[in-house]
C-alpha cells in the first residue's frame, strides 16, 4: 500500500491570481503577454478555462471541461468572466484541498494522468499565468517559497525527462543568473524570459 498523498493548498495562490484579474482594467484586454498569440483576453479566458477544467479533474468529474484538448483557437473572455474566474479559483482550490483529488487517476487536456500529477500541473498552471498576468499588466507579484518549491520541482522533473525540454508545450529553458529569484528561475524553466515587458510584444 502506498502512503496517502498530503494535498498541497491553492488557496494563497489562487487568491493571488484573483488579486491580479481584479486589477486588470478592461483597457488592458488588448495587451500582449509573454504567452505568444495571447492577448490579455486570451490569457484571461484561458484561466476560466483551466480552473474549471482542474476542478473538475480533482472532483473527478470527467466529461466536456476535461476531455477537450488544447487547441489553436483562442480562448476569449466573456460577459462576467472576473465572477467567473473568481468562483472557478474558489472550487478550484477547495477540489484539490480533499485527499481524494490526489489519489487514483484523472482526466485534463483529454490526457489520463494520476491525480497526484495533475494537481501539480494545476499549480503550474496558476504560478506560470499568474506571471504573465502581472507582467502583462504591470502588477507585483510573489507567490509564496512553498508553492514555487513544489512547481519548481515540476519543471525539473519533466526537463530532466525530456533533456532539456519540459513538454512540447514549453520553449526550452532559459539561462539565469546564479543569483537569480526563485520566481524567475522557475518562469526560465518553463522557456519564458523573467525580464520580459509588454514592449518586446
Amino acid at each position: 500500500m502506498t502512503d496517502p498523498i498530503d494535498p498541497i493548498d491553492f488557496a494563497a495562490q489562487a487568491q493571488l491570481v484573483r488579486r491580479l484579474a481584479q486589477h486588470t482594467g478592461e483597457e488592458q484586454l488588448d495587451a500582449p503577454t509573454p504567452c505568444g498569440e495571447y492577448a490579455v483576453r486570451h490569457l484571461l479566458g484561458h484561466l476560466v478555462g483551466l480552473t474549471g477544467a482542474f476542478r473538475d479533474a480533482a472532483r473527478k468529474h470527467l466529461g466536456p471541461t476535461t476531455s477537450t484538448p488544447p487547441t489553436e483557437t483562442l480562448p476569449e473572455v466573456t460577459a462576467g468572466w472576473r465572477e467567473d474566474l473568481s468562483r472557478n479559483l474558489d472550487e478550484m482550490a477547495a477540489a484539490w484541498r480533499e485527499p481524494a483529488a490526489w489519489t487514483g487517476e484523472t482526466q485534463a487536456g483529454g490526457v489520463t494522468l494520476p491525480g497526484a500529477i495533475a494537481g501539480r500541473i494545476a499549480l503550474n498552471e496558476l504560478v506560470l499565468h499568474g506571471w504573465d498576468l502581472a507582467r502583462a499588466t504591470g502588477q507585483d507579484y510573489a507567490p509564496a517559497p512553498e508553492t514555487l518549491g513544489v512547481v519548481y520541482d515540476l519543471l525539473s522533473s519533466w526537463v530532466e525527462e525530456s533533456g532539456g525540454t519540459p513538454g512540447s508545450i514549453f520553449a526550452p529553458p532559459v539561462p539565469v543568473a546564479d543569483d537569480a529569484s526563485q520566481l524567475d528561475r522557475v518562469v526560465a524553466l518553463s522557456g519564458r524570459r523573467p525580464n520580459w515587458t509588454p514592449q518586446d510584444g
